[in-house]
């Protein structure tokens, strides 16, 4: 078993609790390897990666954990979803999250059909209902599909772990974090994972390997 990765958190610079290094050192403290901070942005905020980057430098020269600056586009306009992405990119934000069309908030109809086919995107946050050919053309842009540890947006886990499987989508376990008590250990993400109705046999992959290849392929690990 590999230590835990987490793509998906929020500190105080959008509507998280926690200052980026209590992040880091809580997820530290758990087991985690990496962790990504993923502050909710739009067009307003959008230097939020920026600003976690001085903490990020002083976290990784110091402790055992790799912290990775991001963001997750929240909210917008689903036809600027792609612009936003390639902003966030140029001002430091490393993991680029979107945030999908949960079942429990009103986030725009085609919020998820513009993220899959964003090749700046690497997340696609609890994306509710996403249909077969969402999930299709995010396997086809390397695009990961979120099974979310946080309350009501794991409401839809069942049918997001369905219809990645049926089309060969890779998935990743996230908590999208916004306080201490939020962050999980590798053997709860199993069980959330187990819980939604992911194979067994699949939970290295979705668990380590998957997160584990962004990060590779972006240099960062």
């Amino acid at each position: 078993m590999g230590k835990r990765i987490d793509l998906h958190t929020h500190s105080i610079f959008s509507d998280g609790e926690l200052l980026p290094s209590e992040i880091a050192r809580r997820a530290c403290v758990l087991g985690h390897e990496a962790i990504a901070i993923t502050d909710h942005v739009d067009a307003s905020n959008l230097d939020c990666a920026g600003r976690v980057i001085n903490a990020v430098l002083d976290i990784r020269d110091n402790w055992d954990i790799e912290v990775i600056p991001g963001a997750e586009i929240t909210h917008a306009p689903a036809e600027i979803i792609p612009k936003l992405a390639r902003k966030a990119k140029k001002l430091g934000a490393e993991i680029i999250v979107v945030h999908g069309e949960t079942i429990v908030e009103p986030v725009i109809e085609g919020t998820n059909w513009s993220a899959v086919n964003c090749p700046d995107v690497d997340v696609l946050a609890h994306p509710g209902l996403i249909t077969p050919e969402e999930a299709h053309v995010a396997k086809d842009n390397n695009i990961v599909l979120e099974i979310s540890a946080r309350k009501g947006h794991s409401l839809g886990n069942g049918h997001v772990v369905q219809t990645a499987l049926e089309v060969g989508a890779d998935m990743v376990v996230n908590t999208d974090t916004h306080a201490p008590e939020d962050l999980i250990t590798y053997q709860m993400a199993e069980k959330i994972a187990l819980g939604a109705g992911l194979p067994k046999k699949e939970l290295k992959k979705v668990l380590r390997d998957n997160p584990l290849r962004i990060l590779e392929e972006k240099g960062i690990l």
